[in-house]
C-alpha cells in the first residue's frame, strides 16, 4: 500500500504530528496474555486523547513473535480502537527481522487496518548501509514505513547522515522515530531527511525519551549550502508515553502552542529536565536500560492498569534500587502523574 491510499485524515494526522504511545503487553502471572488489561490499557490511551497506537514494538516486547502473539496482540488493540473511539486514529505496527520477516509482519499489518510499519533495524547490524537501504526498500513496497534510529544500547545500529537522505528517499517512507538518546545522532537524521528535500512527506517523531520536551519545542536549523532549512519535531512515538499519558498529551500540545506562537516559555523548557528525570528511573538508566519495560510495567501496575510486571522473558524484570528510583519521581513529580484521571475511569476501561 502506498501512504496516498492512507484515510486522509489519518495521512493528515500523522504528517501534522500526534501522540503515538508505544503499547506495552499485559500478561497475567503465568505470562500469558491478559485481553482484559490489555484492552483496558487501549481504551485509557484513548480517552487519554492520543492521536496514534504503536503496537509490537520494542515496548510491547520483540519476543511476542516468539509465541504467537503478533497477529493476536496487533488484532486486539485494532478491534478495541475501532471498539471504543471513532475518531481518527493512526495505526503503527512493529516491523522487525530480517527482509522476509519483515514483509511478512507488513502484509499481517495491513491486512488488520494498520496504517504503517515502525521498521526495527536491529537484526541488520552486520549489514552495509546498502544492503539495509534495500532492506528498507523492500518492505516500503507493502507498507508505509516509519523510520526508526533506535539507540544503540538497546539494540539500535549506528547510521550516517548520508544513510537518512537515502532513507527520506524512499517515497513510501512518511516518518522517522528519532530515538538514538545522542544529539549528534539526531542532527544526521534531521540533516538527512533535509538533504533530501523530504520535510514535506517524511514526519520527524521524537523517540528521545531524554529530551522529549526539547525536542517538541525547539527548531532546528540545517545548512545546505547557502540556504538554510529549519526543521521540526511534529509528534512523538514514544515508551515513556506509555504511562502518564494523559499528562503526556497535555504537554504535547503545550509544545504544539509554542512552536505556534514562536514563543516557548522559560517553565515549559524547564519542564523536559523534570520529565527526563522521571524517565530516567521508570527506563532504568542507572542499569543501561535493562528495566526499561518492566519499569513502566511497575508504573501502570501501581495506577491499577495492570496486575504486575511479568515480561515474557522471565529474567527481564526491575532492577535493584530501581523501584526506589520510582518511589522518588513519583513523590517528586507528582504533579505531572495522570493517577487521578486513571483512578476515575479504571473500572469503566477494565469493564
Amino acid at each position: 500500500m502506498h501512504h496516498t491510499a492512507i484515510n486522509p485524515d489519518i495521512r493528515r494526522l500523522i504528517g501534522d504530528g500526534t501522540v503515538i504511545p508505544a503499547h506495552p503487553l499485559a500478561l497475567d502471572a503465568n505470562r500469558k496474555l491478559d485481553p482484559r488489561r490489555q484492552r483496558a490499557l487501549t481504551r485509557y490511551y484513548l480517552d487519554a486523547g492520543v492521536g496514534g497506537l504503536a503496537v509490537g514494538v520494542h515496548t510491547t516486547q520483540f519476543a511476542i513473535r516468539d509465541v504467537g502473539l503478533y497477529r493476536p496482540v496487533l488484532e486486539l488493540a485494532a478491534e478495541t480502537a475501532a471498539a471504543w473511539s471513532k475518531r481518527p486514529l493512526a495505526l503503527v505496527a512493529g516491523l522487525c527481522g530480517p527482509t522476509s520477516q519483515a514483509v511478512s509482519e507488513a502484509k499481517i499489518a495491513l491486512s488488520i487496518g494498520y496504517h504503517a510499519g515502525l521498521l526495527s533495524l536491529a537484526a541488520m547490524k552486520s549489514a552495509s548501509e546498502d544492503e539495509i537501504i534495500a532492506h528498507c526498500e523492500a518492505v516500503a513496497r507493502e507498507i508505509p514505513l516509519v523510520g526508526f534510529y533506535l539507540q544503540p544500547a538497546v539494540g539500535g545500529v549506528l547510521l550516517s547522515a548520508d544513510f537518512w537522505r537515502r532513507f527520506a528517499s524512499i517515497d513510501n517512507v512518511i516518518a522517522i522515530k528519532v530515538a538514538p538518546f545522542n544529539r549528534y545522532k539526531t542532527l544526521d537524521v534531521i540533516r538527512g531527511v533535509c538533504a533530501a528535500g523530504a520535510l514535506d512527506r517524511v514526519t520527524l517523531y521524537t523517540g528521545n525519551d531524554d529530551h522529549i520536551l526539547l525536542d517538541l519545542t525547539l527548531p532546528f536549523d540545517v545548512r545546505l549550502g547557502q540556504e538554510t532549512v529549519r526543521a521540526h519535531f511534529r509528534g512523538g512515538l514514544l515508551g515513556h508515553w506509555s504511562v502518564w499519558t494523559a499528562s503526556a498529551v497535555r504537554q504535547f500540545e503545550q509544545c504544539r502552542a509554542a512552536q505556534t506562537e514562536r514563543s516557548i516559555p522559560a517553565d515549559l523548557l524547564a519542564l523536559d529536565a523534570r520529565v527526563t528525570d522521571c524517565n530516567s528511573a521508570f527506563f532504568d538508566v542507572a542499569n543501561d536500560f535493562h528495566g526499561c519495560i518492566a519499569g513502566c510495567h511497575e508504573v501502570l501496575r501501581r495506577q491499577g492498569l495492570l496486575e504486575g510486571i511479568w515480561c515474557l522473558d522471565p529474567h527481564e524484570s526491575l532492577s535493584p534500587s530501581q523501584s526506589t528510583e520510582i518511589d522518588r519521581v513519583l513523590r517528586e513529580h507528582h504533579d505531572l502523574s495522570d493517577d487521578a484521571f486513571v483512578a476515575e475511569n479504571l473500572e469503566r476501561w477494565l469493564g
